[in-house]
């Protein structure tokens, strides 16, 4: 309804423009947002106030001539002038009616959109490194993205999702030294784990596996390695020095071949994990590719031939203060070894030569200071910096009612994405997952995502999918048949307050999947779905559906058939389901 007020407001707006008067306002910037209280109409515009200021003119008279030069139309009821200019539309009651009728007509497909204009979109998201299962806070980002990926969709954008594989560096070498000192553990070699090394039980599994594939084709004498933890030297320093000797001991082709064992065996499990949550990417792209190949050194060399690049104490940097990054970046060591911002921008590079024209990266909140240096490496290589979107998603906190759920990464306490699923279920963990702004922390009640309760969002969105189901079956077993309203006269009595009020949620939804898709905020969508819900309950509680009167009937059951229709279209682009029984 609001692009068709836009559309009103625009021809008025070319009307006064014959007239002699010039506007500078396109019709997809003429605001038109939901009044808060009817007795103000159903929308409103500050239109008239907007082209008062840079026409010097009075913005109610101006409003008055905007109202005059409207066409006809149906949807208007009449118009009123409020306050300093603002012009307040009051809808036919038959404008509500009519979207009933658009959504049984349109189904799966109402609340579609072409706002994206089929824009080729690259978007990155979960990219969590392959050194263990996915844990709570990947959740969140997995499910913020898929969400983002569906909404887009919705909207028109050609949409391609990339998990990004950081197979390379400083973490796979403690994630392949950790493997192999418990692989030698179980060759009962007595050797103490490393206090930097990961803990969790997955690398015992890993290393059984090993072992029970290659059987002791990796042990080597262990008296080296027990000299090197029995040091006072500091942690990191200890695991350094061991990953060195592990490489030296085992040689490059069987060094790789852990480490390939390692990365094979996480990311089946991440895979696996993302597929039963729903979450699916079109591409896995490897980081150690772009080594592999010299993407990164190519990319080094580009921006050496551009004068971004200088050295000092042996090491290469990127001029990055220059473009908006608040210092310069080291891209390679003074040992030779590329750092991973090299990689990132080679990554960044490889997307836009793919011919993506828009990218969106979802990254954690630990990444903030990675948003300007990879825009200026992208400027730097004359790539448009604005084309790249940089999402960050805070962390959650897990609480069991009121107790906080303590974890570690690092020593392998940490409660996993799959051991949420089996907890709460993943339509629960979907949902609360983007119930929150992205910007926002996210406290995570496990109690309450599994209680059967309308203080459960979703439980109680679900609960009027399946409400609205069991009607349609009772109606079937009291011989009624349903005859689907095809014209606005079948509608005639959906006229109480219960029934107009569930109208107009039934028509703001797809402006809601617009504003959520542009805004990149899918807790939009949650809220409605809420409200929309809290309507339905409402008028379930007071109204009958299964009346005598075959008008009265078939107009109730179509308006309720309309919102499991709309309850159901929300949903699937939250990634949660729509029971017909619960």
């Amino acid at each position: 309804m609001k692009k068709q007020l836009q559309a009103l407001l625009d021809q008025s707006l070319r009307v006064l423009e014959s007239e002699g008067m010039a506007i500078a306002i396109k019709k997809d910037d003429i605001k038109i947002e939901y009044s808060r209280d009817p007795s103000h109409g159903d929308f409103a515009s500050n239109l008239a106030m907007v082209l008062a200021k840079t026409h010097n003119c009075n913005p109610r008279e101006l409003a008055n001539r905007i109202t005059e030069n409207l066409p006809k139309s149906d949807l208007i009821k009449r118009t009123e002038i409020a306050g300093p200019g603002f012009i307040n539309f009051f809808l036919n009651q038959n404008s509500y009616q009519s979207v009933v009728l658009d959504i049984l007509e349109k189904g799966d497909a109402y609340g579609n959109s072409k706002i994206g204009d089929n824009q080729s979109t690259l978007i990155e998201f979960v990219s969590a490194n392959p050194t263990g299962p996915l844990h709570i806070g990947h959740g969140r980002g997995a499910a913020y993205g898929a969400a983002i990926v569906n909404l887009l969709k919705k909207t028109g954008f050609n949409i391609h999702c990339e998990y990004y594989v950081n197979d390379s560096g400083r973490q796979m070498d403690i994630l392949t030294v950790s493997t192999w000192i418990r692989y030698l553990q179980q060759h009962d070699k007595e050797i103490c784990f490393p206090e930097s090394a990961y803990k969790g039980n997955y690398i015992i599994d890993i290393a059984a596996d090993l072992k029970n594939k290659y059987a002791n084709k990796f042990v080597t004498p262990h008296k080296d390695i027990l000299d090197l933890l029995d040091t006072k030297e500091e942690a990191d320093i200890k695991i350094d020095k061991l990953i060195k000797h592990c490489a030296s001991v085992l040689g490059g082709k069987n060094y790789r071949l852990i480490l390939e064992t390692c990365l094979d065996s996480i990311l089946s499990s991440i895979k696996n994990d993302l597929n039963e949550f729903g979450v699916e990417f079109n591409n896995w792209y490897s980081e150690y590719s772009l080594l592999k190949n010299n993407s990164v050194n190519q990319c080094i060399a580009k921006l050496n031939d551009k004068s971004w690049i200088y050295q000092k104490d042996g090491a290469k940097w990127f001029r990055s203060s220059k473009l908006g990054d608040e210092k310069d970046r080291v891209l390679e060591r003074e040992n030779g070894q590329k750092t991973y911002f090299a990689s990132d921008i080679a990554y960044h590079l490889s997307k836009f030569e793919r011919g993506y024209k828009k990218i969106i990266n979802i990254w954690g909140a630990d990444h903030h200071g990675y948003i300007e240096r990879v825009k200026a490496s992208m400027k730097a290589l004359d790539y448009p910096p604005e084309a790249i979107k940089i999402l960050l998603v805070q962390f959650a906190t897990l609480f069991r009612g009121k107790e906080k759920l303590q974890m570690s990464t690092r020593s392998g306490e940490f409660i996993t994405l799959k051991e949420l699923i089996k907890e709460v279920g993943k339509d629960a963990a979907r949902f609360f997952y983007i119930m929150r702004k992205n910007e926002q922390h996210l406290d995570f009640d496990l109690e309450l995502a599994k209680s059967e309760s309308n203080d459960n969002p979703v439980y109680y969105i679900q609960y009027a999918h399946a409400r609205i189901c069991s009607v349609f079956r009772q109606m079937n077993e009291k011989g009624y048949t349903f005859f689907q309203s095809k014209k606005l006269s079948d509608l005639s009595t959906l006229t109480e307050d219960h029934e107009i009020k569930l109208l107009r949620s039934l028509a703001k939804y797809p402006d809601v999947i617009e504003s959520a898709a542009v805004s990149f905020e899918p807790h939009q969508l949650a809220y409605y779905l809420k409200n929309l819900a809290n309507d339905f309950h409402t008028y379930y509680n007071v109204n009958q559906f299964l009346v005598e009167d075959d008008l009265i009937r078939n107009a109730r059951l179509s308006l309720i058939d309309a919102t499991r229709q709309v309850i159901r279209n929300g949903l699937l682009q939250l990634g949660v389901s729509s029971p017909e029984e619960m």
